[in-house]
Order: C-alpha cells, then structure tokens, then sequence
C-alpha cells in the first residue's frame, strides 16, 4: 500500500521556522522524484520546491528561493522540507508528491497545515 505521510506542520510565528518530513512507503522511493506543493484557500495548488531521484537537481518556486531548502534521504525513505524567514504569504496546507521517474505513477499525502501568524 502505497503511502506519503507529511509531518511536522503547525502554527509559527513570522520570520520563524519550521522542517516538515514526508514519509514513504508502498514503492520504491528511490526511483521517484519528490517535491512539496502547497495550497493556500482560493488559491490554486502551487509548486514549493522539487527534487530529482538521486538528488542531482533542486528547484523552488520564486517566492521560496532563498528561504526554503528541499532534501531527500533514500535510505529512510523521507524528504524534507526546510522553512525559514516565514510569512503570512507561506501560510498554506502543504503536500508531498512522488513521481516516477519511469512511468506515469503519481503519488500525494493528505497535507500538512503550515500557519504563520503573529
């Protein structure tokens, strides 16, 4: 059974931070590229940051370059998000993605909440 389970998400004041993990399991996570999306309400879902197979190449929407930090670890099956300077604009339920780097297979978790309030 295939399953991503983010964590780490919650409330946090601006300029703080905070590192959300996705979970693995049910395929073989090596051979998927990863990434974080993240949707804020009305607003369509948006790409955070993504991270090829064997962590060759990262990339990161505009308004986290800088800010946020994307890795993997293949042996634990986890990729992780890093968050710092946050602001009220981050606010947003954030989801972990897999792709295969082979086929057509999408995977996505249920969602994080990520609040960033004063």
């Amino acid at each position: 059974q295939v399953q991503l389970v983010e964590s780490g998400g919650g409330l946090v004041q601006p300029g703080g931070s905070l590192r959300l993990s996705c979970a693995a399991s049910g395929f073989r996570f090596s051979m998927y590229a990863m990434s974080w999306y993240r949707q804020a309400p009305g607003k369509e879902r948006e790409l955070v940051a993504a991270i090829t197979a064997n962590s060759e190449a990262r990339n990161y929407g505009d308004s986290v370059k800088g800010r946020f930090t994307i890795s993997r670890d293949n042996a634990k099956n986890t990729v992780s998000l890093q968050m710092n300077s946050l602001n009220a604009e981050d606010t947003a339920v954030y989801y972990c993605k897999a792709r295969s780097v082979y086929g057509s297979a999408i995977y996505w978790g249920q969602g994080t909440q990520v609040t960033v309030s004063s």
